[in-house]
């Protein structure tokens, strides 16, 4: 049986992604025992990062939370600030580069880009069931029967 006073990651690792204030007694106590280890250093600049990303995308006030957003960039994107953690150096290298891209959330709120995703998970489908074919009309035909479009394979 393991200690509890002594977690591990993989014990911790729901309590982790957790946002800190919704954590119960229990997992903010062995979180805390988790990061409070020496050996645990990058795990706690990580965590310190993710809660607060969490937190800007959390705060009521957009304009507030684009600045707190905008800080944090900044902040992983120096290379003093992420020397102790390889992963937090390349998330602050790409935050950095989409910086406009993670800031414009802040501008447009309600924006999604979930029809996206609807229409790149079809095109996925499609792309799993052409396997094999080698006719690129076999292709075309199978897609637009999947797709509901038989009516064009019928007409031209």
């Amino acid at each position: 049986m393991r200690n509890p006073s002594c977690p591990n990651t993989y014990d911790c690792r729901r309590a982790l992604l957790k946002t800190a204030s919704l954590r119960t007694p229990r997992q903010r106590e062995r979180v805390d025992a988790l990061l409070a280890d020496p050996v645990n250093d990058a795990l706690r600049l990580a965590h310190g990062a993710y809660q607060r990303i969490i937190a800007c995308y959390r705060h009521k006030d957009p304009r507030r939370g684009r600045r707190m957003m905008g800080a944090l960039i900044d902040a992983l994107a120096e290379p003093t600030a992420t020397r102790r953690c390889p992963e937090l150096r390349s998330l602050g290298r790409t935050l950095k580069r989409r910086r406009a891209d993670i800031l414009a959330y802040f501008t447009h709120r309600h924006s999604s880009n979930g029809p996206t995703e609807a229409i790149n998970g079809r095109l996925e489908t499609l792309r799993g069931i052409a396997m094999g074919f080698d006719n690129f009309e076999h292709y075309r035909q199978r897609s637009l029967i999947h797709s509901g479009r038989i009516k064009d394979i019928l007409t031209h």
